[in-house]
């Protein structure tokens, strides 16, 4: 049902890959769509407990938005297109109560990179590249680059970043704190599933509740305590917690 991408769902882990090689992955309009789409299917599908996004190919996570489709747009359009496109895609990922974990092989440059920071955490293959070229075309990260790189790498190393429209290294992103974790390309898709193995062995409702209650701390005019505090109250009245505490109590693992 999908042009662009390759969405295959297996032991409770749902896989989304970015298909288009021959454009080094590079994320056009139809695309964010199609990722739309199937991030939304498995955030609706209860049986899915984690997401896992790449790319195919051995050269590029996502090489890019596909820059020949807004050449000509006029100011009004461009702030369309990046509007659109948060709204649509990149906060719609970071927003999600099921966790989504970057699986960045190759190039992740500009929208890919911005694509990878608006999931939950990533990693990177050891031959992955990132940075965000965009001010070397006349204009800036539109998709959240701006406001998430410095919330994961800290202002000066995102503000060298992006004024130089350099890439790093792996090594680099993992130092930086971009990434969690490096491995070799053939391990990166089987280590995303381990740590979605480890994910799974706890309760989905206090996960997504901890992802709001992290997202809320970088949140203009939000108290994130506050928000903490709510969450964990709401954790009482669910059977997770039922499930958690009477497991611990009885010496056995929680089934949830």
């Amino acid at each position: 049902m999908y042009n662009n991408i390759l969405s295959e769902t297996s032991d409770s882990i749902t896989t989304i890959t970015i298909n288009r090689p021959s454009k080094l992955n590079a994320l056009n309009k139809e695309t964010i769509e199609e990722l739309h789409t199937a991030f939304a299917k498995a955030e609706e599908d209860t049986g899915v407990r984690v997401v896992i996004i790449t790319g195919s190919g051995e050269k590029a996570f996502v090489a890019g938005a596909d820059i020949s489709e807004f050449a000509n747009f006029s100011e009004a359009q461009g702030a369309e297109l990046a509007r659109k496109g948060q709204e649509l895609l990149f906060d719609y990922v970071a927003e999600m109560g099921t966790p989504v974990i970057a699986a960045v092989n190759g190039f992740a440059l500009g929208g890919g990179l911005e694509l990878a920071m608006a999931a939950h955490f990533r990693i990177a293959s050891d031959n992955a590249r990132m940075g965000l070229p965009e001010v070397s075309l006349g204009v800036i990260p539109g998709y959240g680059g701006t406001q998430r790189l410095p919330q994961l790498v800290g202002k000066g190393r995102a503000m060298e970043m992006i004024m130089t429209a350099g890439m790093i290294d792996a090594n680099t992103a993992l130092e930086y704190g971009l990434i969690n974790h490096i491995t070799a390309q053939e391990e990166l898709v089987p280590l995303a599933n381990k740590l979605g193995g480890k994910i799974m062995r706890n309760s989905p409702m206090a996960i997504a509740a901890a992802i709001n209650a992290v997202n809320a701390g970088y949140e203009n005019g939000v108290d994130g305590f506050d928000t903490e505090i709510e969450e964990f109250g709401g954790c009482f009245g669910t059977e997770d917690f039922t499930e958690g505490t009477t497991a611990f109590l009885e010496k056995r693992k929680a089934e949830f």
